[in-house]
This record gives structure tokens, sequence and C-alpha cells, in this order.
């Protein structure tokens, strides 16, 4: 008799307990490669279908309502479509190494051009709401081949998105149409007539897929903020899929509600993947998800009609669903919610204890790790702020690393440093081979985060590795020296980031926005720093009072902008007095660069005749620095001419 977990060829009929280290470490006595049953999310998926064929994999809501009727696919139908998909694709001239980018909305085809794509091919689900230029931009680095992507619709945008690029991509050969009006758009197929000929039952290819054979490219800011495509493997997403199934306890025929997207790590892998290779079900709400003005008024109406098991989501709908009635709902159903991407707010986790009696298990993890790679485990105490352990056989560093990114020891418990992290989920780099792929270690991808592990082997977020400024080998977290900043009475705002320096590679900088009517000098600023800052190397050496610091949407302050301005300021100031004495001067531009991540443009402006003495000086003086520049002369005579 098969297990509770359809993945797992040792799991029985009870679930491992996880209450302490030593059973995990009992737990992994077992290779993970002995004992997982899947190579492949094509096998993941049949493994959960051959649980219960005919129970529903999707139900999918058109207006996210309690009272509509959903559209119903069994997992003999869904896993049915999968394979029209591969093998049509495979029509198409689609092998291993080929790419098919998707461009949809939480449609029923888009769940299974998902999987099916990663059955012929590598799959690129794209966020459809950028804008059409950073859409070509994926769909050109992935060197898509086919197109999957929903037709003229109300609603959408994606037709006019498809339309704008298609003449971009040199090597896109056909375009599949979800077309939910009328024909195909000239020139492309229809996805769903293209499918529909094709057998149900085998992958004509005959493929057998390896764990190790690339299944999706997801796209991500990397650390430059600029697009990267991280391929994950079908043994990296097969893994999240296992993991989260484990720390759920997901049942066959459980209803979860999917409304994340699929071009997201946590739609696909965390919810979908792992909920169908369980056998278990997605109710789908719309094709908006979130987005659908429905969806979060009928919340408590869904939960009493659908009786979920799990409430996964970002900390905002977990929030957020609080303030809806549940006046005449059963919700008596949730037994574990979750939520993951940023902080638990304290109201709203104290709330879901006081009614629910329920603890929120928070998640952790990054788009290289293939989603979740710690959580607060379900039998373990549950400490707010925490995001709990790694799961089995996967691991967590705190660490100190030098100019270069890379480690230079483990932190102490209960010491802030870098979080990294390592095991079966991680992948091995970045799509364009770009050499910021963030590895401190091999094998060991940089979180991008600030964190510490306590003496219970608990982790604690505790800000943006980003931020962090690494002044000679010393880390400097920008938070404390804000807080100091705004404690000064005419300080409004206080953001702290590094400018390079050739000695110590980065130094601390404040930029700070005054309160209206208030008036402060940067002199003052500095002493007031360095009069409560605790380290020494974390005073800042410039402060620069601006108007209005930049911000982000969500209001916070946009820290990139103020790099790359510390960075051209640096740079003048540094070159201001090789340049005064012969009457010349620097435009210095910085801005992001595919490769380098940042790139300085200095150009030097000034008498023809002080060229051969100024440029080597410039040179000089630039080369020392981490940061990548490239100079350039202009000639004042030019200029004028």
């Amino acid at each position: 008799m098969a297990g509770l977990h359809a993945l797992d060829r040792f799991i029985g009929d009870e679930w491992p307990s996880f209450a302490t280290e030593a059973d995990v470490r009992a737990f992994e006595q077992v290779p993970y490669e002995t004992r997982i049953l899947a190579k492949s999310t094509y096998e993941a998926l049949k493994l959960g279908a051959a649980r219960n064929p005919q129970t529903p994999a999707i139900l999918w809501l058109a207006n996210a309502s309690a009272d509509e009727e959903p559209v119903r696919l069994s997992h003999a139908q869904f896993l049915a479509r999968v394979t029209q998909v591969a093998n049509a694709l495979h029509s198409l001239g689609v092998g291993p190494t080929d790419v098919v980018s998707m461009m949809l909305p939480l449609i029923p085809q888009t769940f299974y051009a998902l999987w099916g794509a990663q059955a012929a091919g590598i799959v690129n689900p794209v966020n459809t709401y950028l804008e059409p230029g950073h859409i070509a931009h994926i769909l050109r680095a992935a060197k898509t081949k086919v197109l999957i992507a929903l037709g003229p619709a109300e609603g959408f945008d994606i037709w006019q998105k498809v339309t704008q690029i298609r003449g971009e991509l040199p090597d896109l050969k056909a375009i599949l149409v979800v077309e939910p009006w009328g024909p195909p758009p000239e020139g492309t197929l229809s996805f769903d007539h293209t499918i529909a000929a094709q057998p149900d039952d085998h992958l004509v290819s005959g493929r057998e897929i390896q764990a190790d054979d690339i299944a999706a490219y997801y796209h991500t800011g990397g650390t430059t903020g600029l697009p990267q495509l991280v391929p994950l493997t079908h043994g990296n997403q097969v893994y999240q899929a296992w993991g989260m199934a484990l720390m759920f306890r997901t049942r066959p025929a459980s209803n979860l509600f999917m409304a994340l997207p699929l071009f997201h790590v946590g739609g696909s892998l965390t919810h979908c993947l792992q909920q169908l290779s369980a056998g278990a079900t997605l109710v789908v709400l719309s094709s908006s998800g979130w987005r659908n003005k429905g969806a979060m008024p009928n919340f408590w109406k869904l939960v009493d009609r659908y009786k979920p098991e799990i409430f996964a989501a970002v900390p905002t709908v977990v929030g957020a669903v609080l303030n809806v009635s549940m006046a005449g709902s059963d919700v008596s159903s949730i037994r574990m919610v979750t939520g993951g991407g940023s902080a638990i707010p304290v109201p709203v986790a104290e709330t879901y204890k006081h009614r629910f009696g329920l603890s929120i298990l928070e998640t952790y993890g990054m788009t290289e790790a293939s989603s979740c790679h710690t959580i607060s485990f379900p039998d373990r105490p549950v400490y707010l702020g925490s995001v709990g352990h790694p799961l089995p056989y996967s691991h967590v560093r705190v660490v100190e690393l030098d100019e270069r990114g890379k480690t230079v020891r483990d932190c102490d418990t209960g010491k802030i440093g870098v979080v990294t992290m390592h095991g079966p989920g991680v992948f091995k780099g970045y799509a364009t081979g770009s050499p910021d792929a963030p590895f401190v270690d091999p094998g060991w991808v940089n979180s991008g985060d600030l964190g510490r592990v306590d003496a219970n082997g608990y982790l604690w977020i505790t800000g943006r590795a980003k931020d962090l400024i690494i002044r000679g080998g010393h880390n400097i977290d920008p938070l404390g020296v804000e807080e100091v900043l705004y404690d000064h009475p005419s300080v409004e705002v206080a953001a702290l980031v590094g400018e390079p320096d050739a000695y110590a590679g980065e130094l601390p900088v404040a930029y700070v926005q005054l309160k209206a009517g208030m008036q402060a000098e940067s002199a003052d600023l500095i002493e007031w720093a360095a009069a409560r800052t605790p380290e020494r190397a974390a005073v800042p050496v410039q402060v620069y009072i601006v108007d209005k610091l930049p911000l982000t949407a969500v209001g916070k302050v946009f820290k990139p902008e103020l790099r790359t301005d510390a960075a051209a300021r640096a740079i003048r100031r540094m070159l201001a007095p090789l340049l005064k004495p012969s009457g010349s001067t620097a435009d210095v531009q910085v801005a992001a660069h595919p490769k380098f991540g940042s790139l300085a443009t200095v150009r030097i402006t000034g008498p023809a005749q002080a060229r051969d003495q100024v440029m080597p000086k410039v040179k000089e003086k630039l080369d020392p620095l981490t940061l990548k520049h490239e100079a350039e002369w202009s000639d004042t005579e030019e200029e004028i001419e």
C-alpha cells in the first residue's frame, strides 16, 4: 500500500516527526536520492495522479465566487493534457534544450502548458505585467523557440504586448495562442486545437527525463537589479514539491487555494507542483488570482465551500482576509497558515492565534533555491519573526563575506551575517553564466539577506545583505547607523549606503532628508552619528542632505539609486585634485550593467595638450576601485566647435 507521501518511498502511514534536530538527522540517514520516487516533474505528476485519477486536480473559478460551479479537470484529464502539450511541442521541433516561453494568466491551459513544456523542453513563464521591452529582453535571453500566449482578451493586454515584441525574437519559430474568442491571429496556431491532435497516453519523443535536466527558467532581478534567468532542474523542482508536501502534510484530495502566478516559484512549485504531485486539488481563484476584485471579499465563503486545510499566501493577503466578514461561514477546516516573502506583522499573527488558535508558520527562500528553503516546523515551538529551520537535506549558514562576496568565516551563534543556502533545491548558476552568480562557496548561494541563527537553530532575517557595506573586510549593517540618524531632531528620513574607495573597498555615506522647517549641517550630523555609533568603522564619512530621498512604489527608500549617486560623487571627488590644475572637468555616470553589475562611465573634458598628462593619472586613480569603470577624453576645443 502506498504511504502518505506520494513522492517518498520510505514514508508509510504516519508522518515523521521533526520535533528535534535529532529527528531531522535520523530522517536524513536515508539518502535523499534513495528516498525520492520521481526524477522529473512529469513523473511527479504521474505519481500524484495515480493516487486517485478521478480526484479533481484543478477546480477553476472564473469569478472567484463560492456560488459558481468550477471548471473541473480530474488528475487523469490533467495528466492527459500535460502529455498532449509535450507531444505538440515535440511536433514543433522542441527538444530537451529548447525553450518554450509562456505569457498566460491563471487559466486552466496555463497549468498543463507549464508542465507539458517541461516534459518536452525548458519552460520560461513570464510575468505578463512587465513592460514590453522588459518581456522582450527575457524572451531573447532565453532564446525562445515557441511562445504560448493568450490571444486578444478583455481585461488583458498580453496579445498587444506580443504583437509589439514578436519581431524582436530571432529564435522564435512558432506562437501557440489560447484564443478565448474567435480564431487565432494570423501567423499563429491554436493552442487547444494543436494539442487536441496529439496522443495523451505517452510521450511521443520517448524522452527519459533526468533529474539534472534543466526544466525551467524563472526570471529574477539577481544581484545587479537587472533581469537574470534562473535555471531550475527537474530535481530542484521535485525537491520543493517533496519538501513542502512533507511540511504541509498534504493529503490526497485535499484542497489548496491557488491565486499566485505561475511565473513565480512560490506559485508554480510551493503551491502547484506540491499539491498536484500529492494527488491533491488546486482551487484556482480566477485568471487574475488575488488581483480579482472578488477573491478577497469571497474568501471565507470559499473556505466554507471548499474546506482547505492550509491557507498559504503572502503576508499582505494573510492579513487582509482578517478584515473580511466570517459571518455564516464554517472556517474550521484550516489547520495551518503559512506566509512568506516578507515578515508577518505582529498584530496579524496575534489575531490568528486568538481567533483560530493557530501560529503562522513563516517560510523563507528565493528563486535560486526553488522557492521555500526554511519554514517554522509545525511540530516545534513557533517564534514570531523567525523563519524556522531548513527543510530536511538542506542547510543554512550565516557568514561574513569579503569584498569579492566570498566567505571569510562563519558567524558565531546569534551574530548577524549574510544568510547562505545549500541543498537539493539550490540552482547551479544563472543561464547567462553571469560573473555575479551569487555563490559564496561552491554550492552555497548568497540569499541577499542578513540574518542570524540562535542557539536553538532558528533562523531570523534581519535585513537585506545587498545593503551591507564592507569596509576593509568589516561588515557594516546600515540599520544601526540609520536609527542613530533618525534620532536626530531634524532628520525625517535617513539611509546609509557604500561608496567605492580604493583602499577600503567601500566607505559608508549617509543620505538625509530633513523635516520641514528644520535645518542641520552635514558636519553636525556626522558628529552626532560618531557620538552614538558603537562601531567606529560604521560612522559615515559623508552626509549628503537632499530635498527628497527616492522611494519605491511601496514607500521604501530606493537604495540602488543612492548607491549609484554615491559612486558618482566619490569618483568626482577623487578626480577633482587631478583635474583642477589643467582646467579639466569630469562628467561621471554610474548605471547598472548586465555583465559587471554596475559600470562607471567617466568623461574627462579638457585642453587637448593636457590629455597625455591627465589620462594616465585618471587611470591610476580609478584602477584600484572594485567598481568597473571606463574613461574617455574630450578636447575642450572640440566641445567649443
